[in-house]
């Protein structure tokens, strides 16, 4: 489990820490720059060689894998004083972050490594821990000293600090730390009981559930967008590198940073809500990075659609109610009543009219049935035995007692 706490390190603190985020840097592009020349020597085929240029690496070097390079930090330890200022296994962590990056990459088959620039490697990371360095209002870490700690929520009784992240925001103006805890208690995923609605994503209202209760969208971008349009402007006439042209960076930086909160807020907000209403919630299984990617994308993108998803399983998992995902497929198609296929919709028909039932309402509203219907398929209900409400909205209802019974206990 992770907690993220937000800490104030004084000037000198936040000076040693951007220069070993900038050692980090080095060594994440040096590691990688020694992978890039070891793969490109042995493009070269057998019987003839490139007209313009060619890496030339003698056979026997073996392949720069995370042992051998981690090997190699030693050596490159004595070359180079700049490594010797950061911890030992911070540094180690590096390496082994770059790895990582490149085992993804074989793994999905694109996204190949690239060099961090400058300003781009803002967390670096202290992998274990002996003891809890949280004491009262400051943490200890190694090499940097007592910082001041915002400790919100304490670290619950019988966790171990496992490690932390230290993690730049705003080009070093804010800094935080993620604190990862760990316990040997195992704690039970939650049982399907209860109540159950299905939650329908949308543009024109950021969600409406089965029992047609919507959502307005919280445009946090768009409602900004104008102010930093004119930060970007006033931060592109400045001379690259300049004290302007970092002071203009960071107001763009702290205007994005201050989107982002609020957006989170936001969800956090919504999906608390949502947990109020019932014990079930289903939603679909949409790939929302591949949405993302059209006409509408500034607007799927500044909902966040994807990020509130996380968060409210999350928030479920907390609370102790059930959280599943259902197949997306022609929600909008199918109507909720006498499950009649209805044809495709464009995105300009807002309202679900169904030809055989005569069924009408929101077209958003008939999906987030139609997603109720098949969460309690999918958790073993039988839908005939499923009660109708007087306004005709679909309702859960009431699974197996046992399984209420056991869910109190669970959370309790």
């Amino acid at each position: 489990m992770n907690m993220t706490y937000r800490i104030y390190p004084d000037v000198d603190q936040q000076a040693m820490m951007l220069e070993w985020l900038e050692t980090c840097r080095r060594l994440y592009n040096r590691c990688l720059r020694d992978l890039k020349d070891w793969i490109n020597s042995r493009k070269c085929s057998i019987d003839r060689c490139s007209l313009e240029k060619e890496y030339i690496m003698s056979a026997s070097i073996p392949f720069p894998s995370y042992l051998e390079q981690k090997r190699q930090l030693t050596q490159w330890k004595k070359e180079d004083d700049y490594l010797k200022a950061v911890h030992s296994q911070v540094t180690q962590d590096v390496v082994k972050r770059m790895h990582n990056t490149w085992e993804s990459f074989k793994d999905r088959g694109y996204g190949f490594p690239r060099f961090k620039k400058y300003g781009q490697y803002r967390s670096f990371l202290f992998p274990q821990f002996k003891d809890n360095p949280i004491t009262g209002y400051q943490i200890k870490l190694p090499k940097i000293g007592d910082i001041l700690i915002n400790q919100h929520r304490p670290i619950p009784n019988g966790f171990k600090v496992k490690q932390i992240r230290v993690l730049s925001r705003c080009r070093g103006t804010k800094w935080y730390v993620i604190v990862t805890v760990q316990s040997d208690a195992s704690v039970p995923e939650p049982l399907p009981y209860g109540r159950g609605v299905g939650i329908d994503i949308g543009l024109e209202n950021f969600l409406t559930t089965s029992d047609n209760f919507t959502v307005e969208p919280a445009k946090f971008f768009r409602e900004l967008q104008s102010r930093l349009k004119v930060l970007q402007r006033k931060a592109s006439r400045q001379k690259k590198r300049s004290k302007n042209w970092e002071k203009a960076q960071i107001e763009v930086a702290e205007l994005h940073h201050k989107i982002a909160n609020c957006r989170k807020n936001f969800h956090f907000q919504t999906a608390h809500l949502l947990c109020d209403q019932a014990d079930m919630i289903f939603v679909e299984d949409i790939n929302f990075r591949v949405s993302a990617k059209g006409f509408l994308s500034k607007s799927m993108l500044d909902g966040a659609f994807g990020q509130f998803r996380n968060i409210l399983s999350w928030v479920c998992w907390k609370r102790g109610k059930y959280f599943a995902q259902v197949d997306h497929k022609f929600t909008s198609q199918i109507c909720p009543k006498c499950q009649t296929h209805t044809g495709k919709k464009p995105l300009s028909q807002r309202v679900h009219e169904c030809p055989e039932c005569s069924y009408q309402t929101t077209r958003d509203h008939a999906s987030a049935e139609v997603i109720l219907q098949r969460g309690l398929e999918k958790v073993g209900m039988d839908v005939a035995e499923r009660k109708q409400s007087d306004n005709g909205v679909l309702s859960g209802v009431l699974y197996l007692d046992k399984c209420r019974c056991r869910n109190a206990q669970l959370r309790s």
